[in-house]
């Protein structure tokens, strides 16, 4: 329990001073000038009401005031964070004037005691509901004070609660949260009369801003340039764009569900969002008629060419094909390989694929380095026949343990 009827006594009632204070109640002296600023704040002076007891003193000197908040969300990326900033403030009712988050990277680019890099989406998240950003400084976690001991409460009366519960949807978890925050926002204080809702209506709510009448737009603004197949590598996925665009920079706005791109603030393509992993979303019409003419051929069709030159370039096709998310993708390589039979003999380009097999390195520009350093030329090394164990009496075989 903190001692503050003793400090004020001792201040305003003896006129001692911060240090004779600090050792006269074993605190610093820090302490005791925040004592005496929280309690000057909360008009409290010396003599204290008869009634008024050290619990007294210290819920109105250092109110417990604030609503918890809590929310499952499937990852920490910037659209989960965005949208649990949303729920918070409708579940308030509003938007305070200030936010101190933690230095996240969907909040904080770049952390700094004193001036921080504010992650744009954040920035522009901010602007439009009307709130300001001072993040948390770096290892200073009594800038959050409030927030880790709401963690604290949130553990003990919601996740240990929910602990032998299992769910299948996010929503059931969430409807479940709701329900166990309304009864901790609303159960009554020991100490004092009310609760942390009691407290918030006549305290933080008042101090509230509107909500905003337009939601915010929940997109992020990025940069890529286009590669050489036309495509740009957003999210770990290829979108692609007018083959006239290849080595320009394009912007991206993406939304949960669309990718947008845009050159010299035109839109030059739309795609929905790719939501896998090295997935290639491509629009035919911005393919040349080149690669046009390639949508009729076939892996089968591929391989079939290749046999032409012998069976080690079908495998060794249908291992480049095989070994990309589309069959489409590796056609170039294909092609590139076959051409090389005009440079060099089908025989080497059939040696040269061979090698590629045995090595595993499966691609055009391994089979163009194997044939440009004649390798293929070269006689293949058969591997080492795996070691025998000599017999011994301290071995046992695999039937000892039948």
């Amino acid at each position: 329990m903190r001692k503050l009827r003793e400090v004020l006594r001792l201040r305003y009632e003896l006129k001692l001073g911060y240090q004779q204070i600090g050792r006269s109640c074993a605190i610093g002296v820090g302490t005791v000038h925040k004592y005496l600023k929280r309690a000057e704040a909360a008009g409290v002076t010396w003599p204290l009401p008869e009634d008024w007891d050290e619990a007294r003193v210290d819920a109105v000197v250092f109110p417990r005031r604030g609503l918890s908040i809590a929310e499952h969300t499937r990852d920490q990326q910037m659209e989960s964070w965005l949208r649990a900033h949303v729920h918070a403030f409708e579940y308030f009712g509003g938007i305070p004037a200030l936010a101190v988050p933690d230095n996240t990277k969907t909040g904080v680019t770049k952390a700094h005691r004193y001036d921080p890099d504010l992650n744009p989406t954040y920035y522009n998240f901010a602007l439009h509901c009307g709130f300001g950003i001072v993040p948390a400084r770096p290892y200073k976690p009594r800038d959050k004070a409030i927030v880790e001991n709401a963690v604290q409460v949130a553990q003990r009366w919601i996740v240990a609660a929910l602990r032998h519960h299992k769910f299948f949807l996010l929503e059931d978890l969430n409807q479940a949260i709701r329900e166990l925050l309304t009864k901790l926002n609303h159960r009554p204080f020991r100490k004092r009369e009310g609760s942390r809702a009691t407290v918030f209506e006549s305290v933080d709510k008042p101090a509230l801003k509107t909500l905003p009448i337009e939601p915010f737009d929940l997109s992020e603004w990025s940069r890529a340039r286009v590669n050489i197949d036309y495509h740009i590598t957003f999210d770990a996925n290829l979108y692609s764009v007018p083959y006239n665009l290849v080595h320009e920079l394009v912007e991206i706005r993406s939304t949960p569900t669309t990718v947008e791109i845009l050159h010299k603030g035109t839109r030059v393509a739309s795609h929905l969002r790719s939501r896998g992993r090295g997935q290639a979303v491509t629009n035919d019409e911005h393919r040349p008629k080149s690669h046009r003419a390639h949508l009729e051929w076939t892996p089968s069709r591929m391989v079939h060419w290749a046999q032409t030159i012998g069976p080690h370039t079908a495998r060794l096709f249908e291992r480049i094909m095989s070994d990309k998310p589309h069959p489409e993708m590796g056609y170039r390589g294909c092609l590139g390989i076959i051409r090389l039979t005009a440079k060099y003999s089908a025989q080497r380009v059939e040696a040269a694929a061979e090698s590629a097999l045995v090595t595993g390195a499966c691609r055009y520009k391994s089979v163009e380095s194997i044939l440009r350093n004649s390798l293929d030329q070269a006689p293949h090394t058969s591997p080492a026949p795996p070691a025998v164990t000599p017999p011994h009496d301290n071995i046992r075989g695999p039937e000892y343990f039948e």
